[in-house]
């Protein structure tokens, strides 16, 4: 005879059965969508309704709100919403995931979250966009915010297919294989800017790129890149490396293949052949810079695809090498303002840097200077398909491996 299951234990077991996708950190806005308005320094349950279960494809983590996409189409947005970026028509925080109604006949497939804007690209090449516009950064042709998604009029005969924001600006890639940028020009985030020139709200072509096919693109604070399909990586806006703003697309590393691609606010992560690089350094890092093994120097530009001309002494930072981490091989990255994660093929996470909010899941606020391991789970194993996702001061991992 079975043994009778009592109601705590069906309770415990029903929580851990939904228990897909979780967050941690910062969450005095809401960003965490657990219903709350505080920090958590060990994985919670996310409040995403059951339907999205297995169909969440991407969680785009701004300043203090995120947005998650599902397999199709469907957005919803969550945290803070002061500037109108949540796109519900308001400005309140919302502690948890809220269907973004605006869309309900549209097909969404690629989302971006900024410090405050947020954007939405369409399966027809759309670009809509809500939240904070004061630098222009939703391409308005003003600078007045919007609590409610409109379309990007100046997208209307063109075709989007990626986007990437950073703090005050946003970048655009279209069908054509051309970038745009918008928004804060003061770090030379959206390319050749006139002088002085501090924003711009209207879209402008950021030039630089060699004859080539952009794969994809990234921004965080101050930083833009692109990753073309072969694997080569530009990075152009605030200075990583040296003491150099850049204004246009610099080749970086071409003896690497890269395939992914993470921006922080002072750093970046870079992953190549399933080897995992850092550049640039935590300012928050009470310990100092990550002191990691096998660091390598930074690879000269090919003098043939730039005509920059940077004192090359300020390039001599290291692109570090991390240590392989129990011997799994990684295969997801992402980057918050401050703090790093990845997932291994064995759908381990791993975080590392800043961790005053508790951003690395570890039970405290402590930041760490190599990757440690993060308890998601009680129960089973993490699967496979687990994909982890940054915003400032907070991190959100997602099992995508489950049939809804």
């Amino acid at each position: 005879m079975a043994a009778a299951v009592t109601p705590a234990a069906a309770a415990e077991e029903e929580e851990e059965e939904a228990a897909w996708v979780w967050s941690w950190g910062a969450g005095t806005d809401g960003q965490l969508g657990n219903g709350g308005f505080q920090d958590h320094h060990l994985p919670q349950p996310l409040l995403l309704p059951p339907r999205c279960r297995g169909r969440v494809s991407f969680v785009a983590g701004g300043g203090a709100h995120a947005i998650a996409l599902t397999s199709d189409g469907e957005v919803f947005t969550w945290g803070r919403g002061m500037h109108g970026q949540l796109g519900h028509g308001n400005m309140e925080n919302i502690p948890h995931p809220k269907l973004v109604k605006f869309f309900e006949k549209y097909t969404i497939t690629c989302v971006s979250a900024g410090w405050n804007h947020s954007g939405f690209a369409t399966d027809s090449g759309q670009l809509f966009m809500c939240g904070d516009g004061s630098f222009g950064q939703l391409g308005a042709t003003d600078n007045h915010p919007r609590n409610f998604p409109f379309e990007v009029t100046y997208f209307t005969t063109k075709h989007v297919v990626r986007l990437a924001f950073g703090m005050r600006h946003s970048l655009v890639l279209l069908k054509d294989n051309s970038v745009y940028g918008f928004g804060s020009a003061r770090r030379g985030q959206i390319g050749r800017c006139a002088r002085n020139q501090k924003f711009y709200n209207i879209p402008r072509l950021i030039d630089g790129f060699p004859n080539c096919k952009i794969g994809n693109i990234y921004a965080n604070g101050d930083h833009s890149a692109a990753l073309d399909e072969s694997g080569q990586l530009y990075i152009w806006g605030r200075a990583l490396i040296g003491e150099h703003d850049d204004d246009q697309p610099r080749p970086l590393f071409p003896s690497l293949s890269i395939s992914q691609v993470a921006l922080g606010w002072h750093h970046a992560l870079v992953l190549s052949a399933g080897e995992l690089y850092t550049i640039g350094v935590y300012r928050h890092q009470k310990l100092g810079p990550p002191v990691l093994p096998t660091a390598e120097p930074l690879q000269p530009l090919n003098p043939a695809t730039t005509s920059h001309n940077h004192d090359e002494s300020s390039s001599s930072s290291l692109l570090v090498k991390v240590p392989c981490v129990d011997g799994e091989q990684m295969v997801h990255i992402a980057a918050g303002t401050e703090h790093s994660a990845l997932v291994t093929d064995k759908g381990t996470v791993f975080t590392w840097g800043w961790g005053e909010h508790g951003q690395l899941g570890l039970g405290d606020t402590c930041d760490q200077v190599n990757p440690q391991r993060v308890n998601i789970g009680h129960k089973r194993p993490c699967s496979s398909s687990v994909n982890v996702y940054c915003g400032s001061g907070f991190t959100v991992a997602v099992n995508s491996d489950l049939s809804g």
